[in-house]
This record gives C-alpha cells, structure tokens and sequence, in this order.
C-alpha cells in the first residue's frame, strides 16, 4: 500500500506527528528503533498534565492513544535507507520490508557526545543534565557545576542557570572558551571560573558530591549542568540534501518543511529541545503533510 506519510522515529514529535495525522485520516507508518536520546531520563518535565512523567510513560500513553486511529500503524523497527523515486520514497527496514511514501516526517533527533570528563557518564541524567528548563526546579538553590568546553553557550548556558542557583561554579575544562569580558561579567556575580581540566567527578549512586581538579582546590557540587556537542542522529536529511542549521539540525519552516519536497522535520532532528516543544513540532509538522497533501488532492 502507497501510504501518505512514513514517520521516522518514535519520541515525542514523531508520535505526536502520527497522533495528528491519523486524525487527518491519514495512511501512515510510524517507525521506531527505540534507542532514544534521553534513555538515561528518569522524569520528564515542562509538560503540562504530564509534568514528571516518565520517558516510558509517555511511550505508553501516546502509543495507547494512537490506536484509536485504525490508519496508523507503528512498527518496532529500523529505516536503514531511504531513497526519493519521482515524488514519492521508498523506505528500506531492517525487518527486510519496503514502504512506499508520498511524504516523510524526519523526527530520528541528535546524538550527543558529553564533555571529555572521566566518569561523566555515571552522573548524566541523575545529577548532571543538559537543560535547565527540563530540571533546573531540581537542582534549585544548591551549589551547581556547568561543564561546557566549546563556543558561545557558555556564558549563555552561566547567565541561564544563575536563575536556578548563586552557588554557581562554571569549568571549561581546559579549554579558553570564555572571554574576559564575559569572565568579568560572570565574576562580577561571583560565578566561579575554573578553566583547567576535571581530573575527577566524585558522588556515589550518580549523585555528585564534589569536582576535583590537577591544581585548583576540589570544590563541593551537587549537580549541574554540562553543554553536549551535538550531531544528527541518522544520516536521512543530509542524503537527502535537507538544508541545515547552525545546531546541525535540519532547517524547517513553521510547518515542518525542510528544503526538500515531501520531507517534513521535527523535534531533536530540528534541534535540541524540550518535550513540550518536540511534540509540538511534530504536531506542526503533521499539520504541513495534511496541508500539503490535501492541497496537491484538491488541484489535480
């Protein structure tokens, strides 16, 4: 069967994107890996009804939800190629089938590489997180860590996460990433600076207790947050000549369309984001495919 739409990861966006155009009657196929971004998230946050809902939660409820649409469908599977024929594409999945689609939503996200710390991995998603508006309600008011080696968002992400916690320690980790206006800036708010490396993250059951350093004196921390260099999650929007944007993301116009007709993006595979907003991306995104596909149906 020649579907509508073939979605292509199955977070927030992409099952929002389905949710939508299953009520746009729409024939659709939602595939997902389930290898998602934030695997080491124990809450989730920031979204209104669901605040505090677990990642396998909200799985559960969107796929519950869905199934009231008897014109979408979601395989537990991997799209390992996706080819453009005339004006529809062609899908290959690792179960060995094809599917045709007029459209595509990208919604496969970003993959993240922390900050060269030893053991990092070990606090990341318990104490150390990524986004201060997702759990900077938990880290409030205690003595915080911003771990952040490269580019401008280091003063952005220190003036951010100073709305969460004075007690507030910024580390380059040996990098010269910051100015020293924007140093000065920060000490005028007695942000602490440390730009030599972390030899050590010290905590117990991924909970930090302290950051130690070659030379500078060990400081006491109990969370924080550290700034992922981002990079696509699939290969699928650059095979495809999407264009992109300045976070590696695919660049799309309000209702998803990226620079190649009949591809539709969202969520992390725009750029990194909340969960309230990857869904509505993929919501916006859905909206994009029914407009369009509804419109070329109309003219012909």
């Amino acid at each position: 069967m020649r579907l509508d739409c073939a979605i292509i990861g199955g977070g927030p966006a992409g099952l929002n994107a389905a949710l939508v155009l299953g009520r746009g009657k729409r024939n659709v196929v939602l595939f997902d890996d389930n290898r998602p971004r934030n695997a080491v998230t124990h809450e989730s946050h920031g979204f209104l009804t669901r605040d505090g809902v677990s990642p396998d939660e909200f799985r559960r409820l969107a796929h519950q939800e869905i199934s009231a649409y008897p014109s979408v469908s979601i395989q537990q599977a991997r799209v390992t190629a996706v080819h453009k024929h005339d004006d529809e594409y062609e899908l290959v999945v690792d179960n060995g089938t094809t599917v045709q689609a007029r459209t595509i939503i990208l919604a496969t996200g970003l993959k993240e590489t922390l900050p060269d710390v030893e053991r990092i991995h070990e606090y990341y998603g318990t104490s150390l997180f990524n986004c201060p508006f997702c759990d900077g309600w938990e880290l409030k008011d205690i003595p915080l860590i911003l771990i952040v080696e490269e580019g401008p968002a280091a003063f952005h992400m220190a003036t951010l996460l100073w709305n969460w916690s004075r007690d507030l320690l910024v580390c380059t980790n040996g990098h010269a990433t910051l100015t020293e206006e924007q140093k000065a800036t920060l000490r005028r708010r007695e942000i602490e600076i440390v730009e030599e490396r972390i030899t050590a993250l010290v905590g117990t059951n991924g909970r930090l207790e302290r950051v130690e350093f070659a030379a500078h004196e060990a400081s006491a921390r109990q969370g924080g947050l550290v700034a992922p260099r981002w990079q696509p999650a699939s290969p699928f929007g650059a095979q495809l000549g999407c264009e992109t944007n300045e976070m590696n993301g695919i660049t799309v116009d309000r209702l998803g369309r990226t620079s190649v007709k009949g591809v539709y993006a969202a969520g992390d595979a725009v750029s990194a984001s909340q969960l309230i907003v990857s869904a509505a991306q993929g919501s916006m995104a859905a909206s994009g495919v029914i407009w369009d596909l509804t419109e070329r149906e109309f003219s012909a």
